[in-house]
Formats: structure tokens, sequence, C-alpha cells
């Protein structure tokens, strides 16, 4: 483990990677654990940040943990590593930082991987109705009639912990053993809470700044992913004017989990192409 000191003076932690261009990874959730994360799939040389507040990274206070204020985060640790031009990997809400990072420091940054990433930070809105078609691909699943009645109670004005618990099944390409154990690792609530707070998000600026920004970046959806389904994948892939889309079949929100092999071959591969 390493550590580095914030510039407000929280000490922060990351887990390194080996070699001099790591694949810089920030978590999701928002503010979960970067132990849910694995090893990515057996993806290489990838060196994954404790986002203050979680993980072995210092407690701060709590409007530090917005968005975008946790850019600066991610810039110190650039800095620390003493790189000129980084490439980031953000999956889920660790996309919005990765974007954000991006927006701010477009100079620094050598490639975007955004996995399953939310579409919050650019304003696409993911409707109900894009859910229910993605879930309804899911019809086979012995678990399915459980999960869909959760997602229509929710629909119908009920979004209480137990109906979000029910349809936890779509999030996954595959719901075993090892997609229930995601469930259990640690995040940190008030940074959550705090990390879409008001003032964090621009999304039309975001939209503005990604329309000319000239980084190559790799979006990778899932197939049966409810929380950004392909169509709305496609459309955030078309704010950049540099981006390559890959939905990959058969997996939800965790591609590095639901098939490990697609996974890192289609990260691996991207990012040999960008020397």
């Amino acid at each position: 483990m390493g550590t580095f000191t914030a510039r407000d003076g929280t000490t922060l932690a990351y887990h390194p990677a080996g070699g001099d261009d790591p694949l810089i990874c920030l978590p999701g959730g928002p503010m979960q654990d970067s132990s849910y994360l694995g090893d990515l799939g057996g993806l290489g040389t990838t060196l994954i940040l404790d986002l203050r507040g979680t993980g072995r990274s210092q407690e701060a206070p709590g409007e530090s943990y917005r968005a975008d204020r946790q850019v600066e985060d991610v810039e110190a640790l650039r800095e620390h590593l003493g790189l000129d031009r980084i490439r980031l990997l953000g999956h889920s809400a660790g996309g919005t930082l990765a974007v954000l990072y991006a927006q701010r420091y477009p100079r620094h940054v050598k490639q975007l991987v955004l996995v399953t990433p939310s579409p919050r930070v650019v304003g696409i809105d993911v409707t109900d109705a894009d859910r229910r078609e993605v879930a309804l691909l899911r019809s086979g699943e012995p678990w399915f009639a459980e999960a869909f009645a959760g997602f229509e109670a929710i629909w119908a004005g009920h979004p209480t912990p137990e109906n979000f618990a029910r349809i936890a099944p779509f999030s996954y390409g595959r719901w075993d053993d090892e997609a229930r154990a995601l469930d259990d690792h640690p995040s940190n609530p008030e940074g959550a809470r705090q990390f879409y707070a008001e003032g964090a998000l621009d999304p039309a600026q975001t939209r503005e700044v990604l329309a000319t920004l000239d980084v190559p970046t790799l979006i990778i959806a899932g197939e049966y992913d409810v929380a950004l389904p392909p169509g709305c994948a496609r459309e955030y892939a078309a704010l950049f004017p540099d981006a390559e889309l890959v939905v990959q079949p058969g997996a939800g929100h965790f591609p590095f989990v639901d098939d490990p092999a697609a996974f890192t071959a289609v990260v691996t591969g991207a990012v040999q192409r960008i020397p």
C-alpha cells in the first residue's frame, strides 16, 4: 500500500501496481470500499485508489466528499506518482470522478476507461422504461419474479431499502455467491450522500467539454445492466469525439465479475493500442 497527502492535508491510500504507466482505478458506489473491485478480473498494472473516507484512506469533512472536490485528490495522486499523463479507469460512480478529472485536467489524461459509468455527470436520464426493457431480458432466471416485483414496487413509488435489496440480482450477469458477496463490502454513507450534493455536477458544461476532448476513451457497458442500459451507453459514447463502446455480452453492472476473461481482453487491448 502507498500513501500520499491531498491538498487539504487528508492522507489517502492506494494499492500500487507494477510498471511506470499504471491504469489508475477509481471505485464506484458512490464511496464504496475499493475491495469490491478485487483484481478487476485479473487486469495487470492497475493502481487502485481508496477514495477519502474509504478503505485505508483517512476520513475527511463531509463537504469534501463532493465528486467535483475529489478531482483534486486524483490530481494529487498524479503529482505524487510523478506522471505527466495518466490512464484512468472509473467504475460506476468512479466514472463520474474520471470524467470530471478529464474535464478539469485534459492535458494530464492519456486515456479514459469508463466501466458501466453513471450517466448523471452528463445528464443522461435512465428512465423506468429503459430499465424495464433490460430487466425483461432476464425473465427466464429463477429469481426473476421476486426481483421484478421489487422493481414494480419501486416504480409504483415505494423505493424502500427492502425493495432495492430485492432487485440486486439485476446488477449481475450471474447471481451466484461471488455476486452476493459484493454487497458485503463496506462503504461510506456520509460520503455517498455528499458525492452528488448540489453543485457537484454541471452536465451541460461537462457535455460541452467532452465534445472537444482529445482523449481516447473506452466505454464498457453490460448487456443486462439496468443502471446504464446499452441504449443509454450508446448515447453516452456519442458525447465523445474519440470513444469506443463495447457492450459485454451477458454482463450486468460488474462486467469484471460476470466474465473476467472477456473484460480483461477488452481493457488490455485498448490500453495496448495507446502507447
